[in-house]
């Protein structure tokens, strides 16, 4: 099957150039490149003179963005496949030390949703895959029929807040006694078996907690996102900021608590004279509440619709 050209409207655009402020001369940085709608903006506001590092761990995804890049110059960017959990050791391959703004747009690109063959739709029937990098790791069909019960029924109601997450197990373990789950209709008729009726008449498709968990697990999407944080501070400039969207509940909690712990200062009681700790806040958090799309985004763009953004900057102490 051909691919469909790599296409991914950016989110919350406006809102994080306006929190990055890209300047002419400064260096920045895009952890989840996607179809290169961030890159491309960012870029434009830092010439002439400036430079921008762009991941994206989805190959397809890459090669789109530099496409998007190209007339910006060469010389302007570097874009590499990687994880961003490795940002680090990509800035550090490409002799950069320290970077003035950093975004990350985390979940699914447009693009990966709307490829069936990817397998992160439960709308249309192809191979349960899943994966972002599709050169390594397990599938979510590998998931599904190798881990035992008990862990299945774990990351889905962890990942995936699915009430029904035993029941929903105990049908996929059932299943794959006869035959192995393969494609996503099989997994998605399955799922919708599992979930009593009357549990399904409103809300969302039956389906969309349990495939969010699975790509969660199959993509180490949580387990990774704290510690990328944590390098994504270390290399900002003092000054510099991290915008950081997410789109759901589990990765906004994450992102909140990395943000109040590298905000927090001293920690000594309050009755004691003078700090003895030494701990001083290595970021100042910008965005009290989570910023989300104005009304006219969400209806040009429904998929934006559960996106928050959370930016801090680095303290001048760092």
């Amino acid at each position: 099957m051909v691919s469909k050209p790599f296409s991914h409207t950016p989110v919350l655009l406006r809102e994080v150039l306006d929190y990055l402020s890209p300047q002419p001369g400064q260096v920045m940085l895009d952890c989840t490149a996607g179809g290169g709608g961030h890159s491309r903006a960012i870029l434009s506001r830092l010439l002439p003179g400036g430079k921008l590092v762009a991941l994206d761990r989805d190959g397809e995804a890459v090669e789109a963005a530099r496409k998007v890049l190209e007339p910006l110059g060469e010389k302007n960017f570097v874009i590499r496949q990687a994880n961003f959990s490795d940002l680090q050791m990509v800035l550090q391959a490409v002799a950069i030390d320290r970077v003035d703004g950093i975004v990350f747009d985390l979940g699914v690109s447009s693009h990966q949703l709307d490829e069936a063959e990817r397998g992160f739709s439960y709308r249309e029937d192809a191979p349960l895959d899943m994966r972002m990098d599709q050169t390594t790791g397990p599938t979510a069909a590998e998931l599904v029929n190798e881990r035992s019960e008990e862990e299945l029924a774990r990351i889905i109601r962890d990942y995936g807040e699915e009430r029904w997450a035993k029941r929903i197990a105990f049908f996929i373990c059932e299943e794959r006694k006869k035959r192995p789950i393969a494609t996503t209709s099989q997994l998605a008729d399955l799922i919708r078996r599992a979930i009593p009726r009357e549990a399904r008449r409103e809300g969302p498709n039956p389906a969309r907690r349990t495939f969010q968990a699975l790509r969660i697990a199959v993509n180490r999407e949580l387990d990774i996102l704290a510690g990328a944080l944590e390098q994504a501070i270390e290399v900002l400039n003092p000054g510099g900021r991290l915008a950081v969207i997410t789109f759901h509940s589990l990765e906004d909690r994450i992102v909140k608590r990395v943000f109040q712990e590298k905000s927090r200062g001293c920690t000594c009681p309050p009755d004691f004279p003078a700090c003895i700790c030494g701990k001083k806040a290595e970021v100042i958090v910008l965005t009290g509440k989570p910023v989300q799309p104005s009304k006219e985004e969400m209806e040009t763009n429904p998929r934006s619709r559960s996106a928050k953004l959370r930016v801090v900057e680095k303290a001048a102490a760092f």
